[in-house]
């Protein structure tokens, strides 16, 4: 797998919504032991545990819809080709993305949210308005 500075370096990346994702990633860092790993604007947050990931977003949804789960895949048009076939509903179809994704969304049969990414290039976080925080 390519690898996209972008981008979270694990497989499987839970993204969580909060109304305020700086509290919530400062919370998360003093009681959980999180770092940040990259800053986007006021609304997403990409954080790491150990060798794991996890992303912060902003959003109003209620508490018990209030995640996403992003994998890390080698082809998103293949991808989502399969999972259509296979019942999944595609909210948003691969779209290639600035920071060197190409992603789409999913709905699972039991209402689970599903985003699967492709990286497709490795764009420094500053070349799109992100802001490192911590090195890989």
């Amino acid at each position: 797998m390519l690898k996209n500075r972008s981008v979270p370096p694990c497989t499987v990346i839970p993204v969580l919504i909060y109304a305020d994702p700086r509290a919530a990633a400062d919370w998360l860092c003093k009681a959980f032991g999180f770092t940040v790993r990259l800053r986007i604007g006021n609304h997403r947050i990409q954080m790491k545990f150990g060798d794991g990931c996890l992303v912060v977003h902003e959003g109003k949804v209620p508490a018990d819809t209030a995640h996403v789960v992003m994998v890390r895949v080698t082809d998103a048009d293949a991808h989502c080709e399969r999972a259509r076939q296979h019942g999944a509903k595609i909210t948003e179809a691969p779209t290639s993305h600035m920071f060197g994704e190409r992603q789409y969304n999913a709905v699972d049969f039991a209402g689970h949210r599903w985003t699967f990414t492709q990286t497709i290039a490795d764009v420094a976080p500053e070349d799109w308005g992100g802001e490192s925080v911590a090195p890989e």
